[in-house]
């Protein structure tokens, strides 16, 4: 009965790193070529939680520069905290030897990595750690800073990260040399050398700052990372709002520009359009100023009324249909014969 027990039990034999709670990877083949591509199945990992899947060369002791991060590939585990996910086989830049490593993205850090050959890939020794100081992280770190109005209207973000950290090991740590990096999302974080000036003794304790900046017009949740001897030491959240300057300025654009060629059309189509003749603009300027009449309007016209009935006088004669400036004096009935002496007569003894 005992052989026939042994495949029962390895079927349900559970793996050292689950059972201690520690996520684990295996790899559907142990080496591959570029090119190629092989099945990463995962237990013991957190729920729901979104992975990362990287081939890294130097075992990934400088951190996600070594590892092929074009080619990786994201997934998302399951309700038992498993997941199967295909890769595609890529160089890595740095040489083997060369692991699969698999991190979350969000939430609680856990990593795992499987060791993985790529075939015709180079094999160098790893590199030996040059420092003496062994650094960890004391408390818990912080950004110090605020947004001004220049980032309000995209400026780059600012801020400056301070951490504390002791020293481990059994030699001081002098001008250790860290690298701040900066994620959005699932991406890989953006890594940066920046050097710290001074000594940290043996058994000794320092607070550390370093500045921090994101690209103009970032904004959403960024991941602040800091890694020290191909360790990362640190994460620490960051939440950018949005530039809604850029905003208000797009859209005071959009309202000032059409207001612009509204206002150069119509200088354009008054200037275009016909003139009005002078005597157009007379008679509209009579009929204007008919209700109130400027002083010396009044004058002038009557002047001109006169003077064109003295000029209608002169050809015609006094009572005919042409005179409309006075009344007839005569009717036709009443009117002096021709005849008729008008003279006068004269006085008694003059001749």
């Amino acid at each position: 009965m005992a052989p026939g027990l042994l495949p029962a039990a390895g079927a349900h034999a559970v793996p050292r790193a689950v059972a201690d709670g520690k996520p684990v990877v295996q790899l559907s083949a142990k080496e591959a070529g570029k090119g190629g591509s092989l099945t990463v199945t995962g237990r013991g990992w957190r729920p729901k939680a979104l992975l990362t899947l990287l081939i890294c060369g130097q075992n990934m002791i400088g951190g996600s520069n070594s590892c092929a991060n074009g080619d990786g590939r994201a997934t998302t585990t399951d309700a038992h905290g498993a997941f199967r996910r295909k890769l595609p086989v890529a160089e890595p830049p740095k040489p083997c030897p060369c692991v699969v490593h698999v991190a979350t993205v969000t939430g609680a850090a856990a990593a795992a990595d499987a060791p993985f050959t790529v075939a015709g890939h180079p094999v160098a020794p790893l590199p030996r750690e040059t420092t003496g100081g062994r650094l960890a992280v004391l408390a818990q770190p912080r950004l110090a800073g605020s947004s001004g109005l220049l980032t309000w209207f995209g400026a780059p973000a600012q801020r400056e990260l301070t951490v504390t950290v002791g020293n481990l090991g059994p030699a001081p740590a002098r001008d250790p040399v860290f690298r701040v990096g900066t994620s959005h999302g699932v991406f890989a974080p953006k890594w940066e050398e920046q050097q710290w000036r001074g000594t940290i003794p043996a058994g000794k304790k320092a607070q550390i700052r370093l500045p921090v900046e994101l690209p103009a017009g970032a904004h959403g949740d960024y991941l602040v990372s800091l890694a020290y001897g191909g360790r990362t030491l640190v994460e620490q959240p960051w939440g950018v709002g949005r530039p809604w300057g850029v905003t208000l300025f797009w859209v005071l654009l959009c309202v000032v520009i059409p207001t612009a060629v509204f206002r150069i059309g119509m200088a354009l189509v008054d200037r275009v359009r016909p003139h009005r003749t002078d005597r157009t603009r007379r008679r509209s300027s009579g009929r204007g100023h008919a209700a109130g009449r400027p002083p010396g309007t009044g004058v002038r016209t009557r002047t001109r009324t006169k003077d064109r009935t003295a000029h209608d006088g002169s050809t015609d004669g006094p009572g005919t249909p042409g005179d409309s400036g006075g009344l007839p004096w005569f009717t036709p009935d009443t009117a002096p014969s021709t005849t008729t002496s008008t003279e006068r007569p004269t006085s008694k003894g003059s001749a």
